[in-house]
């Protein structure tokens, strides 16, 4: 009414605010003249009458439609119309079902029955609350999926959420049924439930008559009949005692969905005030429109909210009330956009913002309440902030170990957050009534303040002593006590919070599977393909047989919360019900492709992903509350046992008076089965409890004793199940007795297995054990023999065994009947024994009491066989004949028993391992020994033995084609058709022998083509699923993504891996490596989540990558830990990080397909946080394991970055733009960079030292030297600097000294992580010795350069030392076997080897003048030369399509050319030591040499390229263009840093950074100076073509093109470096990066100007105004690139001096990623990456040679 009333008389009486949709069709054919509609008057029929007037003829039909007026149904919508007719059908089932209750057995009163009437009932109780909240949510979807326009409706989702509620429906009758029967004894308890769920059936009914397509129904109706359902599933839930939520949380729920409803009115009286003063009636109809779709999906949020509040607990409730609410938010949204564009008049456009805010609070009010539902009103929340938080923060602190002030910040927040917490604990013990809870409170407290105290402290000398790492490692240790302390003080919240999350998780589990079940059900009748469904159905059984003992574990949990028992009860039936939950996914998953009917398989999908997030969570919560309960296995399993034996006891005496019952669904039969498996089950855990106990291993004889006691609950219900069943009370008292006595002496057992524990090597407690397990197994044996059939079984044995006795004789009594009638007599009892031995095979399958006659038979025809046996022996003529006889019949004796034996153990366990197939087998060993013996008597008669043979083994094989099922060889499929094709053949031609009547062909064989077939589809299916999973990552759907994190989590629980290949530091480094790249990519979506969405889907799938890799690594790196402790916290942190990813990608899925949904955004943003701070305390957990090797992981990392930064610098040193800030000589810097490289030597010596030494002494080597070299690098690049520009060469000779000792200190971190804890005589120890000397030499040769600098006289001779040491370095590398890590083209081989031509002219001609200057320009040109032919060399040749004769003569000529350039290099120096004419004379032959090696290399080149490849289109032409429109890119993304403003600043620690004004400023410097390099790098390459320097026709020359394309390449990596520093920039300033990735990217911009400036440098004319002006141009780039890189850092580290600062409580978790990941992890992070996308597009790009115009310039 409210909505009406404001639209009212105002827009030409629109006063229902009804929803209409009309769709302009096709004009269609027709006849007007359609049959009138004749209805029955009003009032009947009337009598005609004079004088009078009739009364009026009307007829008024209310709320009904012509369907003449109705449009015809789409196919959508007539197959929504099969599902509801299919479904109504099922509700009416289920009505007529609700009729009445189950009938049940008549049940004992012993404490076996009473325990399995209550479980039954939690079970129902358990299964019904699960299906009402399926209907519920199904009901909520419904409302959700037809709000809109019917065009837009997805009709298989509307089926999907319909066959959902009715599948549920009917199983949901059934459990009912049951629990309304077992309520009976309450009074009127069952009809009440039975009125109940039937009035829910009704409200279904009229919801699916609502929601026809074709019933024309009004929306207020499937509203209303929303709203009964909810309500009836209040009330069901009320009978049953399931009513979860509390009224008052249901009140606040439904006021805050009626204050959105509320400010969603006003916002649309404000958007009809809009409405009012628009001119366009276009918009103004928009502004309408949109206020309307408002109000409604305001009302159906309303009506969502009745429906679920019942069962607001579930989460797939929850998610249909968050859906309503996006709903609403999305058509607020709409609202807003077309009051904007409907008008410009401020003040109304104020009044609508405001409204729409106002709406979205209360939206986020109420959506806030569901999420809060399931912490609200626990007590233990109150120190949930406090500990979380500290425990985040201690990692933070481990994992920043060498930062000091990052350990110093993060103890701030650690001080606040214990002081929270020991305040909080003295309130509490303040209020505490207990004197001694409060004094444990008290006690507590002061433990953790002491602790605090210390970490303090410790955190002083920390600050005060940055440099000092003992302070770092007092304030670790400090942190490292305070988590101990605060563990002690708040374990009981801690353990209760755990154990609360594993009683939501399981609840959750279990509801999940149910619903799986019933949609599996539901599925059965449209599922194609049979195996599939069938393989369903076996996982289902496994998952039901599962579910009641979660749900038993849940009760038992909350009914006792402080019971140890009842919370491992819960644990261990949540570990056991983790696999086979896995198996029905799979199953699940697999079978929805074959489901033909789209609602059904749309349903059992989304069961199966359900079901497959609740098991994640299950095994988390399992194994953290696990963790947290400790070991109480043993204790817990002798309760248990005392227990089973006190039911025994109880049954006992129930049997005594008659009363003993079996419980439904028992047998005989089957509890004799169930008993017969599980004594094997319990002899196996009881032989592992001894085993374990003696090794006096707590852990595992906990394990076995849990696994003990589970297997004795099952035989206790057995035996009883058993005792219950039998007619006979004295077999049923000897069941109980000897289960009982098997239940004393494992209770024994166990507490002797607990006592042993204790004192693990005393003789005395291991003869007991031993003793009482004796007595235990004679027990179990006694309890199994008690089973019906097996007496019977052994009297047979025994039989055979006395009559077998007659052949012991030492002579064999003369022959008392003729040859004649004992071979006859013979015959007939050997196939009389035959055909009794095949009855015993098939009883045993059968009943117990079909066993006991059917051995007895056997014994009775064994007797009667042997002794014809031995009445043959005494007709044979010779003494061996008669004593191979008698040993014929001893063999058929011994298989007789055999075959007894394999029978009793087949009845007794038929689902036993190959218990059918030994049955098999030994059946047929009583044939054959039969067939032996026979053949031994009848070796007269050719011909008639083999008949006989014959005949007697065809009835043995007769029997296995009964029972088809089991196999009886282990030959695959194909093999044994093979086998039946080539056995037919013989068969066939053995017939013909016999008969020559009968003939058979042969037969045919197709298994190549079959083998062909499948090969062909399993490609094609392969090709497929690729294809698809790259569609649907760009799409979202990312399933598969989130299956395959899960399964690489799952991995990691597997058991033993295989035995690992390589050592814990190498999976360390390998897991360094995933993880890193999982935290930048996490960071990377962040970013794009604002800026491009649509690119979610491949960093998502990225993410799914490396997880699966990190997850392989991390299972052997836990496998080669040690201490077990580091393993098993490494396996656990990856598992976390496995979440986190998967939360991730499917935030990441749900935002592709509502890329503007601002919700979805924020939690993407949150989900990525998580990640990175997972990231780091996967990193922190790797440290623990090796904490040296990993500090060298970090300082490679490091080293690498600085490698990469000083290749950049010899960049802008070639390109003349290398100069000091202020006006400083060589001198001032000389006397640093000696000492700092003396102490790069001292950190080698301890670094090699620390290989052999601990881990720490490792790490702070390590540390140490990552230091030294950055401060080296520093104090070499500002020396270089201050050289000048004018000496372009001596700057690059001193960088490229540096650069060498650089690599060379990588190569040796690298060795010494190998090297570390190994044997001095391991071969790694000595490649860390060769790498230490090639350190030594190098910073030998760096000194020597440097004390070269100033003397013009020898710093020539001095770099051509130091360039031919580096390449004999780099030649050592080229000849080692490791693959390169990436392959080139032998195009890029080619013009590698260009720049060795140009370099060995030079070096001649440098030879012969001797100038110094040109010695140094050699050197240089020659280092790089080599260097690039090399590294390409080995790329090309190892490229896959290269021969392995390509790529051996490749890989032996660079060795050549790289030789023969030594030489001469070599003798330029010898030249210049004695310059003769003769030694000048050799250069040139040296030079020689070098030539034919080049020109052989370039002739491999060319045969590598195969006979495909031709010359790529000359690109100078298009220079100019792409030089501009590269100037144009970087012009537009500078106008939109333009458009970007600073947020406003508010103190808190989570997003906010405190130099945005500087971000945006230096960011746009950047931006402005590059836009002018390109544009001057466009001018200069206008006056090179000009000058005819660089040719207009594509015909001229390679290095035109060459140069042109190399230009153009650098022009765009400088249009995009802009672009990407513009996107950091705009994403730091909202919140999304951090510092590092704002210096990576100016980074990037400096590498590619200087890129850039080398291309144009290479043909231009120094003096030009082109050139003059492009220099100023780069250098204003460099300069503003370090402008703001100075800015991040120094940003960076001012963090430190903030005070106050806010922490949000929300945020808490994300602490860790800002500060830690981002300082300690990221900052490293980004350098590598930087460092590799420098190197990879330096490579890449055509720079690495000289062209020809170039030779003859001496500059």
């Amino acid at each position: 009414h409210l909505f009406c009333v404001l639209w009212e008389n105002d827009f030409k009486q629109s006063t229902i605010l009804q929803q209409q949709f009309n769709r302009v069709g096709r004009v269609e054919h027709g006849s007007v003249a359609l049959p009138g509609v004749i209805r029955s008057g009003s009032i009947g029929t009337e009598s005609l009458s004079m004088g009078t007037m009739p009364s009026a003829q009307q007829q008024i039909t209310m709320g009904q439609m012509h369907r003449g007026h109705m449009p015809p149904l789409s196919s959508a919508q007539q197959a929504l119309m099969g599902t509801i007719n299919t479904s109504m059908q099922a509700v009416q089932k289920a009505q007529i079902d609700l009729g009445e209750v189950d009938n049940l057995p008549p049940l004992g009163q012993d404490m076996a029955s009473k325990v399995w009437i209550q479980n039954k009932m939690d079970e129902s109780k358990h299964e019904i609350h699960s299906q009402v909240d399926a209907i519920t949510a199904g009901t909520a979807s419904v409302v959700n999926l037809t709000a809109g326009d019917p065009t837009d409706t997805d009709y298989t989702a509307v089926g999907c959420a319909i066959t959902t509620i009715s599948s549920n429906l009917t199983e949901m009758s059934k459990g009912v049924k049951l629990l309304a029967a077992l309520m009976e004894d309450e009074v009127g308890g069952g009809n009440d439930l039975m009125k109940a769920a039937r009035t829910l059936a009704g409200a279904v009914s009229d919801l699916l008559k609502a929601v026809e397509p074709a019933s024309g129904e009004p929306r207020q109706t499937v509203l209303t009949a929303a709203g009964s359902i909810g309500q009836a599933s209040g009330d069901l839930l009320r009978q049953i005692g399931e009513s979860e939520t509390d009224e008052r949380f249901q009140d606040i729920l439904m006021n805050l969905a009626k204050a959105v409803a509320n400010a969603a009115a006003m916002l649309v009286l404000k958007a009809k005030n809009v409405a009012q003063v628009a001119e366009d009636t276009v918009l103004q109809n928009r502004v309408i429109a949109a206020a309307t779709q408002c109000a409604l999906s305001t009302s159906q949020l309303v009506a969502c909210a009745k429906v679920v509040s019942p069962t607001i607990s579930s989460p797939v409730c929850q998610e249909q009330l968050i859906e309503a609410g996006k709903l609403v938010d999305r058509s607020v949204e709409s609202c807003v956009q077309a009051c904007l564009s409907a008008t410009e008049d401020g003040e109304l456009l104020k009044q609508v913002s405001a409204a729409a805010s106002v709406v979205s609070q209360s939206l986020g009010d109420l959506l806030q309440h569901v999420r809060q539902y399931t912490s609200r009103g626990e007590p233990i929340g109150r120190y949930d902030q406090a500990t979380d938080t500290i425990m985040t923060v201690t990692e933070s602190i481990f994992s920043s170990m060498g930062d000091a002030g990052e350990m110093v910040r993060q103890a701030r927040v650690l001080a606040q957050a214990t002081s929270d917490l020991v305040n909080a604990m003295r309130s509490d013990a303040e209020a505490e009534v207990d004197v001694d809870n409060s004094k444990k409170l008290l006690a507590a407290a002061k433990l953790l303040a002491d602790a605090t105290a210390r970490m303090v402290e410790a955190a002083k000398g920390a600050a005060a002593y940055p440099e000092n790492e003992d302070q770092q490692q007092r304030l670790r240790e400090a942190a490292e006590g305070l988590r101990v302390a605060t563990n002690a003080a708040a374990q009981n919240a801690i353990k209760k919070k755990l154990i609360n999350r594993l009683e939501n998780a399981a609840k959750q589990a279990a509801a999940a599977a149910t619903q799986t079940i019933a949609a599996a059900q539901n599925a059965a009748a449209s599922n194609k393909n049979t195996a599939a469904h069938q393989q369903l159905v076996q996982s289902c059984k496994a998952v039901a047989d599962h579910i009641p003992q979660l749900v038993q574990g849940v009760r038992g949990s909350q009914a006792k919360p402080e019971d140890l028992s009842a919370q491992l009860a819960l644990i261990i039936a949540s570990q056991n019900f983790l696999q086979p939950g896995s198996k029905m996914v799979t199953s699940a998953k697999s079978s929805v492709p074959t489901v033909s009917d789209q609602a059904a398989a749309m349903q059992l999908g989304q069961c199966a992903k359900n079901l497959a997030t609740c098991l994640a969570e299950l095994r988390t919560s399992a194994q953290k509350a696990h963790e947290a309960c400790g070991p109480m296995e043993i204790d817990s399993a002798l309760t248990a046992i005392q227990t089973l034996r006190s039911e025994l006891q109880d049954a006992k005496l129930a049997a005594a008076n008659a009363q003993l019952k079996p419980l439904p669904g028992e047998s005989l039969e089957k509890c004799a089965q169930d008993l017969g498996s599980t004594s094997k089950s319990v002899g196996s855990s009881m032989a592992q409890l001894l085993t374990c106990a003696a090794q006096g291993n707590e852990h595992y004889t906990g394990i076995a004793a849990r696994e003990t006691a589970q297997a004795l609950k099952t035989l206790a219900q057995a035996a009883r199940g058993v005792a219950a069943s039998t007619t006979d009370p004295k077999a049923a008292a000897a069941m109980l007795d000897s289960a009982r006595d098997v239940m004393e002496g494992s209770a024994l057992l166990i507490h002797e297995a607990k006592e042993a524990l204790i004192s693990p090597g005393d003789a005395e407690s291991q003869q007991r054990l031993a003793q009482v397990a004796k007595a235990v197994s004679h027990s179990l044996n006694n309890c199994v023999n008690c089973l019906p059939g097996q007496k019977d079984v052994d009297m047979a044995l025994k039989s055979i065994g006395e009559a077998s006795k007659k052949l012991l004789i030492e002579t064999i009594p003369p022959a008392s009947k003729s040859f004649q009638e004992a071979q006859s007599e013979l015959n007939q009892t050997a196939a009389d024994l035959n055909q009794s031995a095949g009855e015993v095979v098939h009883a045993s399958r059968g009943s117990s009491s079909q066993l006991a006659v059917a051995s007895g038979k056997f014994s009775q025809d064994f007797d009667e066989f042997l002794d014809a046996g031995i009445e043959m022996a005494g007709h044979t003529q010779k003494k061996d004949d008669q004593v191979q006889v008698i040993g014929n019949l001893k063999n058929i004796s011994m298989a007789s028993s055999k075959l007894l034996l394999a029978a009793k153990s087949l009845s007794v366990d038929p689902a036993a391992a190959n218990a059918k197939n030994l049955l098999a087998a030994a059946a047929r060993a009583v044939t054959d020994s039969i067939n032996q013996l026979i053949t031994l008597c009848t070796q007269q008669a050719p011909g008639q033995k083999e008949c006989d043979n014959a005949l007697r083994e065809l009835e043995a094989v007769r029997g296995m084609l009964d029972n088809p099922n089991e196999p009886v060889s282990d030959l695959s499929y194909f093999d044994c058709i093979e086998s039946v094709m080539e056995n037919s053949k013989v068969l066939g031609e053995s017939m013909a022998g016999i008969s020559q009547n009968c003939k058979t062909g042969d037969a045919s064989h197709t298994h190549d083509a079959i083998a062909e077939a499948a090969q062909l589809m399993k490609e094609a299916v392969d090709d497929i699923m690729v294809t698809l999973n790259e569609a649907a990552s760009e799409v979202g759907l990312v399933g598969g993504m989130v299956e395959s994190i899960a399964d690489a989590m799952a991995k990691l629980d597997e058991g033993t891996p295989p035995e690992p290949e390589g050592s814990f530091v190498d999976y360390q480094t390998s897991m360094v490596k995933y993880s890193k790249a999982i935290a930048v990519t996490a960071q990377e979506m962040m970013t794009k989540s604002v800026t491009s969405p649509d690119e979610l889907g491949c960093l998502a799938s990225q993410v799914t990558v490396d997880y699966s890799q990190l997850a392989v690594q991390g299972r052997l790196a836990a496998y080669t830990a040690e201490p077990e402790e580091i393993g098993f916290q490494i396996k656990t942190r990856v598992q976390d990080l496995g979440h986190g990813c998967i939360f991730l990608v499917q935030k990441a899925g749900a935002l592709q397909m509502t890329p503007s949904d601002s919700f979805t955004k924020r939690e993407l943003i949150e989900c990525a946080r998580t990640v990175t701070e997972k990231v780091s305390l996967v990193l922190s957990a790797l440290q623990a394991g090796n904490k040296g090797t990993q500090a060298c992981i970090t300082a490679a990392s490091a080293v690498s970055g600085i490698i990469a930064d000083l290749d950049t610098t010899i960049m802008f040193a070639s390109a003349g733009t290398l100069n000091a800030e202020n006006d400083e000589s060589f001198a001032d810097h000389r006397e640093n960079i000696l000492k700092t490289a003396k102490a790069l030597v001292e950190d080698t010596k301890m670094l090699v030292s620390g290989a052999a030494s601990g881990q720490d002494k490792l790490a702070q080597a390590a540390q140490s030297s990552a230091k030294t070299i950055t401060q080296l690098t520093d104090v070499v690049k500002l020396g270089a600097a201050s050289i000048g520009s004018d000496d372009p060469e001596t700057q690059v000779v001193l960088i490229n000294a540096v650069k060498d000792v650089a690599k060379a200190l990588a190569e040796l971190i690298s060795a010494t992580k190998c090297a570390a804890g190994k044997a001095a005589d391991d071969p790694s120890m000595y490649q860390l010795k060769s790498a230490a000397k090639v350190m030594v030499t190098n910073v030998t040769s760096l000194l020597k350069t440097v004390k070269a600098v100033e003397d013009e006289a020898t710093r020539g001779t001095r770099a051509l030392e130091a360039t031919i040491e580096c390449i004999k370095q780099e030649l050592a590398v080229f000849q080692s076997k490791d693959a390169p890590n990436k392959t080139t083209t032998p195009e890029e081989f080619i013009r590698m080897t260009k720049g060795i031509t140009m370099a060995t002219a030079k070096a001649v001609a440098a030879g012969n003048s001797a100038r110094q200057e040109d010695i140094i320009h050699t050197a240089n040109l020659s280092r790089k030369a080599i260097s690039d032919m090399l590294i390409t060399c080995k790329q090309a040749a190892y490229n896959p399509e290269v021969s392995e004769e390509a790529k051996r003569r490749a890989l032996t000529l660079g060795v050549e050319c790289t030789t023969g350039y030594i030489d001469l290099l070599e003798q330029v120096l010898l030249v210049l030591q004695k310059p003769t004419a003769e030694q000048k004379q050799q250069l040139a032959a040296c030079s020689k040499r070098v030539a034919g090696a080049v020109t052989e290399l370039i002739q491999t080149a060319e045969a590598m390229k195969g006979s495909e490849w031709v010359d790529p289109e000359d690109p100078t032409v298009i220079a100019e263009t792409e030089l501009l429109g590269a100037a144009a890119s970087i012009e537009a993304a500078a106008k939109k840093l333009e458009q970007l403003k600073p947020r406003a600043k508010p103190k808190q620690a989570d997003e906010t950074l405190n130099f945005e004004e500087q971000i945006l400023e230096a960011a746009k410097s950047i931006a402005a100076a590059t836009s002018a390099l390109v544009k001057s790098a466009s001018a200069a390459q206008r006056e090179l073509v000009a000058q005819g320097k660089v040719g207009s026709i594509p015909a001229n020359a390679v290095d035109d093109g060459q140069w042109s394309q190399g230009l153009i390449s650098a022009a765009r990596m400088v249009a995009a470096a802009t672009s990407n520093l513009c996107e950091a920039a705009n994403a730091s300033v909202q919140g999304h990066a951090s510092e590092e990735k704002l210096i990576s990217s100016a980074k990037q911009v400096a590498a590619s100007t200087a890129q850039l400036l080398v291309a144009c440098k290479v043909k231009a004319d120094q003096d030009s105004e082109a050139m003059r002006r492009l220099q100023i141009a780069g250098n204003a780039v460099k300069k503003a690139s370090d402008n703001l890189v100075r800015a991040a850092q120094k940003a960076a580290f001012d963090k430190a001096d903030e005070d106050n600062v806010v922490v949000k409580t929300k945020f808490v978790g994300g602490i860790a990623q800002i500060i830690a990941a981002q300082e300690e992890m990221l900052r490293k992070e980004r350098e590598l990456e930087e460092a590799r996308k420098k190197l990879a597009q330096i490579r890449q790009q055509q720079y690495k040679f000289l062209p020809s115009e170039l030779r003859e310039d001496n500059n």
